[in-house]
């Protein structure tokens, strides 16, 4: 059987990227992190997820890197930014960049494809509508796809681990509708900044994702403030 591992934040994109992974016939090994952020609400939509995709494994990867601090998703000292206008997303990188995140992430990710010998990783990430991260550039996945490469005992054995980007030249819009043919539950999942009972509605991911589901022309099944 193809395995998979597939990192699942709780969010809508990653959710949709995880339901391709099963589409395509991959045993699911989910991966999320704990990773000191500002709530515990995605981590809890991942689990919702990975039951959904009745993944083999689940693990949730404890690193702290509020530690560091340098973002507002970890650091509640800082704020997170509220725009009035969604053409300014993406113009400058927001206060919520993790710094170095997707490449901590991946490389965590490469060494759990090395030791279940999965033959790829899927990422949710999307460069065409997304909040300016350095990280989740077409130029930066290629790059890392030639580190992977080199990187492990079973690429330069001759065995490949595939980054796997399916939602990368999608709009929210088009992730959505591609979700809802795979029956994605987005009831379960949870992409606003802030971890209240309801979702903000004013954050960068919230924007967006309203957006999105306003373009595909579908109901947000989840509640906004």
């Amino acid at each position: 059987m193809k395995k998979a591992i597939c990192l699942i934040s709780g969010g809508l994109d990653s959710s949709v990227a995880a339901y391709i992974a099963k589409n395509k016939a991959y045993d699911i090994y989910a991966l999320s992190f704990n990773y000191g952020q500002r709530h515990e609400k995605e981590v809890k939509c991942a689990k919702k997820i990975a039951d959904s995709l009745n993944a083999k494994k689940h693990i949730i990867f404890e690193i702290d890197l509020a530690k560091f601090g340098g973002s507002s998703l970890v650091d509640k000292k800082k704020q997170i930014r509220q725009v009035k206008d969604i053409e300014e997303i993406g113009k400058k990188i927001p206060s919520t960049y993790v710094p170095a995140r997707n490449t901590i992430f991946l490389s965590i990710a490469l060494a759990y494809a090395e030791i279940e010998n999965a033959q790829a990783i899927y990422i949710g990430a999307t460069s065409t509508d997304y909040s300016g991260y350095p990280d989740c550039r077409p130029e930066y996945f290629k790059a890392y796809q030639k580190l992977s490469n080199i990187a492990t005992k079973k690429t330069i054995e001759g065995g490949t681990i595939k980054i796997k980007t399916p939602l990368l030249d999608l709009s929210k819009a088009e992730i959505i509708k591609e979700g809802i043919k795979l029956n994605v539950p987005f009831q379960n999942t949870w992409s606003c900044y802030q971890g209240g009972k309801k979702a903000c509605g004013h954050c960068d991911s919230c924007l967006l994702r309203l957006k999105g589901f306003k373009e595909a022309d579908i109901v947000d099944p989840i509640e906004y403030e």
